[in-house]
């Protein structure tokens, strides 16, 4: 989300927001861990190969939605929420 639409929202829904995103964030942790664990599992047993990617890619993307939780916080700061 951006910033310009989070600066929309009340504090009542930030606070909804950052409360889902924390716990999304241990969610997310634990499946990148466990993705991570498949991709050294199947270099270990095999070699790289394209099923290697998939998780690759994935990890990724979970990575990169989590930084779009700055915009949230930098919002909070403005606002003094934090």
């Amino acid at each position: 989300m951006r910033e310009e639409e989070l600066s929309d929202l009340t504090d009542e829904q930030l606070l909804k927001k950052v409360k889902k995103s924390k716990s999304s964030a241990i969610w997310d942790a634990l499946i990148i861990g466990f993705m991570i664990g498949i991709v050294i599992y199947s270099a270990v047993e095999n070699t790289l190969g394209f099923l290697t990617l998939i998780p690759l890619y994935f990890i990724y993307k979970m990575v990169k939605s989590s930084k779009n939780d700055d915009a949230l916080k930098q919002v909070l700061k403005d606002r003094g929420l934090v």
